[in-house]
């Protein structure tokens, strides 16, 4: 499914989101910004590296995936989107993960986190030094967690 295809209004909103958050926690910039929401949202889905996010449930559910994402877990974004998030992780390193996104829900954000994660085909790849982030709202609220991963090696 190619950006196009996505909500627009969601896709719009969720990248601002991303890239805003982002830069509040490492001032640094998601990708390059630009005036034109649509092109953001366009460069930030066709990016080189991957990108996901979930949202706030109790089990927090994936809510956006780059296409270099979809690739990594080897799903389609209709397959990714809606999926509980801790299935990006094998059970027996879930504990791991759990105390990662604690620890970037107590600190906004940690730029050095590395695991193994599993694709839907039930190949692993290794992250490393991957950034794990707190997403604000426009108002300044938690509304989820994203990551963005520049390093992975299939296992």
């Amino acid at each position: 499914m190619s950006a196009h295809d996505i909500d627009q209004h969601f896709l719009y909103a969720q990248t601002k989101i991303l890239c805003d958050s982002y830069r509040h926690w490492t001032a640094l910039e998601l990708i390059e910004q630009s005036a034109d929401i649509s092109s953001l949202a366009q460069s930030l889905f066709t990016a080189p590296y991957a990108v996901a996010s979930h949202d706030t449930q109790a089990d927090p559910l994936f809510n956006y995936a780059n296409r270099q994402a979809q690739c990594l877990f080897g799903m389609h974004w209709d397959e990714i989107i809606g999926l509980p998030s801790r299935y990006s992780a094998e059970p027996m390193n879930r504990e791991a993960r759990a105390v990662l996104l604690e620890r970037v829900a107590r600190h906004g954000y940690v730029d050095d986190y590395s695991g193994v994660r599993i694709a839907k085909d039930g190949s692993r790849f290794m992250i490393r030094n991957a950034t794990v982030w707190n997403l604000l709202d426009a108002s300044g609220e938690y509304c989820g967690q994203a990551a963005l991963i520049l390093d992975w090696t299939a296992l």
